[in-house]
């Protein structure tokens, strides 16, 4: 009885934990770095943090629809709808980061920072802030949330196809993928344009990836579409020999830390023939990371064979609705390609063991032979936005 007494007591002295306190989002004044919060633009708020993780939660009073990007423009919120006289909040893991590294020891080799190229220098992933993109009713979202959680993180490594592509009308899949998990899991994409194996160690991004990842997160990676390119031989790493050498090294790293590996094999490039198939341009870089995968054990997301399927099921005409620049890239993709290779991916994920509860029930199955024809798919409002809208930003 003593002993329940003094626990009751040493409860009753231990204060609440603090709640956090909510920004009030109808409040117009500007960022500013002193107050460490406010509008970057008609669009996006900020607010100033440390990097983490953070559980955002939106408070919407209706009527409203609109869709939430967080940082570099990923996809947390798709065309929620709040009816009139009612009131409802929506909550997303944010992940925010900065480029410092641990600095390596006096004489030891390393760096202090990743090595951003001038292009990122601007990107809103690398800043000291938490951003948000509100599009549609924007107005409707009265205060925001924002406080730190540990949860599982989700690691993207990649390339141009993987990365946050920063611009309108460029998309990723990775930039998507959020959308697609639940809210107990973070993502957090370190993917760049033009990166290889060799790149995204030497640029120090693996080693800021392997900083952060801890015993029960997972590291996805999709490399393949540089790596190949022989015409950059500094980072040229051959099919079958250097190339599954450099996965097999990712694999180890990830491993030693307590994390998951998973290998994702790239998208094929959207190149027919007369009779409307696609024409393998990856030459034996798909094949070697399925052979990596078995020997190593790793879980494999199929995005190869999807995406041909995908491409040869809407035919020349329809997917190159799908890719940038109206149709004339043939390796990257609009908001509508994007989409639909994120729920490839998501339903791949859902066969992972450590990431089948992170994917939401109502993607972990897609049949990428049967997508929605681009005409009928809804662009979620927060997404492509109006010239008008990108004037003002």
């Amino acid at each position: 009885m003593r002993a329940a007494l003094i626990a009751l007591a040493l409860i009753a002295a231990t204060p609440a934990m603090a709640q956090p306190v909510p920004h009030d989002l109808t409040d117009p004044a500007a960022y500013d770095d002193a107050t460490g919060q406010g509008w970057e633009d008609p669009q996006r708020w900020s607010v100033k943090t440390a990097p983490g993780n953070y559980r955002v939660t939106l408070t919407i009073t209706g009527p409203a629809r609109l869709s939430v990007l967080a940082e570099s423009r990923r996809l947390m919120l798709e065309d929620v709808s709040v009816p009139a006289r009612e009131t409802a909040q929506h909550s997303f893991i944010v992940n925010v980061r900065d480029a410092a590294l641990p600095p390596p020891e006096r004489n030891a080799p390393g760096a202090s920072a990743v090595r951003i190229s001038t292009r990122e220098q601007t990107s809103l992933n690398w800043d000291d802030r938490l951003t948000l993109e509100f599009l549609g009713d924007r107005a409707a979202v009265q205060a925001v949330s924002v406080e730190p959680v540990t949860v599982p993180t989700l690691y993207l490594l990649g390339d141009s196809t993987v990365t946050d592509q920063p611009d309108d009308p460029a998309a990723s899949w990775g930039q998507m993928l959020p959308r697609f998990m639940t809210g107990d899991i973070a993502v957090a994409n370190h993917a760049w344009s033009g990166e290889t194996l060799k790149s995204f160690a030497t640029n120090y991004r693996l080693a800021k990836v392997l900083s952060l990842v801890q015993p029960g997160d997972m590291v996805a990676m999709q490399f393949g579409h540089n790596d190949q390119k022989q015409q950059w031989p500094q980072t040229y790493v051959a099919a079958g020999s250097t190339y599954d050498a450099w996965l097999a090294a990712y694999i180890a790293e990830v491993r030693l830390r307590g994390a998951t590996p998973i290998l994702i094999n790239s998208p094929e490039r959207r190149n027919y023939d007369d009779a409307g198939r696609i024409v393998p341009s990856l030459a034996g870089y798909p094949a070697a990371v399925r052979q990596v995968a078995q020997a190593q054990g790793v879980p494999l997301v199929e995005l190869t064979q999807g995406t041909i399927a995908f491409y040869e099921a809407l035919g020349p005409e329809e997917a190159a609705k799908g890719f940038a620049d109206d149709g004339r890239d043939r390796t990257h993709h609009n908001t509508y390609g994007a989409y639909q290779l994120a729920r490839i991916i998501a339903a791949g994920m859902a066969q992972v063991p450590q990431l089948a509860g992170h994917v939401a029930p109502l993607f972990r199955t897609y049949d990428p032979a049967s997508p929605p024809l681009p005409a009928s798919f809804t662009l979620p409002p927060s997404i492509v936005r109006s010239n008008a809208e990108q004037a003002g930003s």
